[in-house]
């Protein structure tokens, strides 16, 4: 039976990036705005939090520990033992109209993220991926909006969406290289009828994708031939990322934000709360770390 929990009441201005970590068996997840990476457990306890000095974008685990973060001016790495923030990279140093948005790390290690235009209405900004020697390579431009980048389960098509243009691109994506190509329109919200655009995504086990359907309070499921295959309502119409967790995987864990858009506030108490989605009956996949 599907049921849906708050499992933290996080009030967060800007809930983002949920992560589960199969090893430590926690769920990690961001407040962009409110700048700050937060830990819980399966249940929503044990929690812990850490600042960092930039809004937040995303961020990912490393393998060596710690996280790595697309803070507004670049990546970062994030020292959990003492808080320590350290900048990696900045990929646009002289670009203040743009902030980094929504990242991921594919099958092999390496960290994809992308910037977003500040005013969310130019398409001016670029998608990186940096390499686990720290390299830099730029992957697409164009962008209004950089959001929900995933892969399919054996990792050669690339899933990132452009919120603001209410489209999920795939790519074809090399595995050896990390370079993409190919690009198409996957899923236009529009043209499928959907009322609110694509935030957060993620691939299941049976390699469909979930889409955070932002300004509509619902996760699309969509059949790796675009279609629509499953609609979910939560219970606020800011839902903007999920990932699958839990010790099977099976539970999906929704972010919200509580800021407000164009000067209304959302109407529910429950805004900018982690959502715990039980009973729909598919697994996700492991996330890898960041080998870098």
């Amino acid at each position: 039976m599907l049921r849906v929990e708050l499992l933290v009441d996080a009030r967060a201005s800007l809930g983002e990036g949920p992560l589960w970590d199969v090893s430590e068996q926690r769920l990690y997840w961001i407040d962009s705005f409110g700048n700050k990476v937060h830990r819980c457990d399966a249940a929503g306890g044990e929690r812990r939090s850490w600042n960092v000095p930039e809004n937040i974008g995303s961020m990912a685990l490393r393998e060596q520990g710690g996280a790595i973060c697309s803070l507004r001016n670049g990546f970062h790495s994030l020292d959990f033992a003492d808080g320590a923030v350290e900048l990696i990279i900045d990929p646009e140093p002289d670009n203040q109209k743009v902030r980094m948005n929504d990242g991921k790390v594919d099958r092999q290690g390496r960290f994809v993220a992308g910037y977003m235009d500040d005013g969310e209405k130019d398409p001016i900004a670029r998608l990186y991926r940096l390499n686990t020697d720290h390299s830099l390579h730029e992957l697409d431009s164009g962008i209004i909006c950089s959001n929900g980048p995933c892969w399919s389960k054996d990792g050669k098509t690339f899933y990132f969406a452009d919120s603001f243009k209410k489209t999920i691109y795939a790519y074809d994506y090399d595995t050896v290289n990390g370079e993409v190509s190919n690009k198409r329109s996957f899923a236009n919200f529009e043209k499928l009828g959907l009322s609110g655009v694509p935030d957060g995504a993620t691939v299941d086990e049976e390699d469909h994708i979930w889409s955070a359907e932002v300004f509509r309070g619902r996760l699309v499921r969509l059949s790796p031939d675009g279609k629509i295959d499953r609609l979910v309502g939560l219970p606020v119409e800011s839902t903007t990322s999920l990932t699958f967790g839990g010790a099977d995987l099976d539970i999906a864990y929704v972010t919200s934000m509580a800021r407000p858009i164009g000067g209304v506030a959302p109407p529910e108490r429950e805004a900018g709360g982690v959502f715990a989605v039980h009973g729909l009956g598919v697994r996700g996949l492991p996330e890898p770390r960041f080998a870098g």
